[in-house]
């Protein structure tokens, strides 16, 4: 599979359905590891999709997020770009014992000791928003009743918000993610709302510091712009992608339901099962960008200098070199060293929130709703456009 220069694949690719991943990723595995793709804005980056390949780019500390100096490739330039264009990007430490001293400060609060510690308060959250979901009646729609609130339930608790507030988070984090949804004005609207509203959380926090993450980070000494824009990551990092993913897990395992009543009869499994749902995520799932100033070889190719470089994790978890029977879903697959949440330095700081919102959800639903079924053929569930993490517009379900 030899690349002309002239008519660059589109990236992200299309997929069929919801759940089922761009027929480009295989193709471009097996054929051209390291493909030049066009992005929405025009610009051109490589795209490298097999196992070994991205787990060796993501873990080189040579290759680094682009900083504004680098003449990077653009995700997108009519669109606010989202997350990716934003402040916050600027403000936290992107590179060196900077951003490990921030990582390590950061990570306490992520340990598994402290997940396990969490695990009660959020199997109540869950019930609760189960109850309310089917009080309202079937069919119900998961994603917007439990799977969209439950994550931003929980950060906004680790940072000491106050529940009157979280609907204000959700909508904030919504247009951050957003890729192509939102206009910059509002995309900058929003940043600048949530900005002055962590400003203000801050300084009642130094006022009466309080048992939540803002509380601990204060004498540390940071500046109140690292501690805004360290809530606001937290908060985004934390709320879309995991609320993407619990609709996303259920969807799977309902769209066989042999899977879910495996389930039932052994609730052993939930572990393996979350762990396996990320590995399957359908969805484009590149992460931040990669820049090398130097030229680099991977997979036999050299990428000059300059590049920039997007790794599919998603693809790559599909690598049959890496996995047995990669594209069937085994509920029971153990070890299961998928690349979801990244690898080396920049691996995803909240995997253990993560790891842990997907396992109580998952754990609540069986016990509550045993008899929950698809409201509608998997095929026809429909995906959100346009957002950074990827994801299902809605679920609709009944039980």
């Amino acid at each position: 599979m030899t690349q002309s220069h002239t008519e660059l694949p589109r990236f992200p690719f299309e997929a069929g359905t919801a759940l089922e991943p761009p027929s480009e990723w295989a193709e471009f595995r097996e054929k051209c590891p390291v493909a030049h793709v066009r992005l929405a804005s025009g610009d051109e980056a490589a795209l490298i999709t097999r196992y070994a390949d991205v787990k060796s780019v993501l873990s080189d500390p040579r290759w680094t997020r682009p900083t504004p100096a680098d003449n990077a490739a653009r995700v997108a330039d009519t669109e606010s770009g989202g997350v990716f264009n934003s402040e916050m990007a600027t403000v936290l430490p992107q590179h060196g014992e900077a951003h490990l001293t921030w990582r390590r400060t950061i990570g306490k609060w992520f340990t598994a000791k402290r997940m396990n510690a969490l695990r009660p308060g959020m199997a109540a959250m869950a019930e609760q928003l189960i109850d309310d979901l089917v009080a309202k009646g079937a069919p119900g729609d998961l994603k917007a009743g439990v799977a969209f609130p439950l994550p931003v339930w929980v950060i906004c608790d680790m940072l000491g918000v106050p529940d009157s507030d979280r609907d204000r988070f959700a909508h904030w984090s919504d247009v951050m993610l957003s890729m192509t949804r939102y206009t910059q004005a509002e995309f900058d609207a929003a940043q600048q709302d949530f900005g002055r509203y962590m400003g203000g959380l801050i300084a009642a926090k130094r006022a009466e510091p309080g048992e939540d993450i803002l509380s601990a980070l204060l004498p540390e000494g940071w500046s109140d712009p690292m501690l805004i824009a360290t809530g606001i990551g937290l908060l985004i990092a934390g709320h879309e992608t995991t609320a993407n993913m619990i609709a996303k897990m259920v969807a799977m395992l309902l769209a066989d339901r042999s899977r879910w009543e495996r389930l039932l009869a052994d609730p052993a499994l939930v572990r393996t099962a979350v762990e396996e749902s990320l590995r399957l995520d359908a969805n484009a799932g590149v992460g931040m960008m990669r820049y090398f100033t130097d030229d680099f070889e991977v997979a036999g190719t050299v990428l000059p200098g300059g590049t920039t470089a997007m790794c599919s994790m998603a693809a790559a978890n599909r690598d049959e070199g890496a996995f047995e029977n990669a594209s069937e879903m085994d509920l029971g697959r153990s070890p299961n060293p998928h690349l979801s949440f990244g690898a080396g330095a920049h691996a995803c700081l909240g995997q253990p929130l993560a790891r842990t919102e997907l396992q109580v959800v998952l754990e609540v639903l069986l016990r509550k709703l045993p008899t929950l079924e698809l409201a509608v053929p998997a095929d026809e569930l429909r995906r959100v456009e346009g957002l950074a993490v990827g994801g299902l517009r809605e679920l609709p379900v009944r039980w």
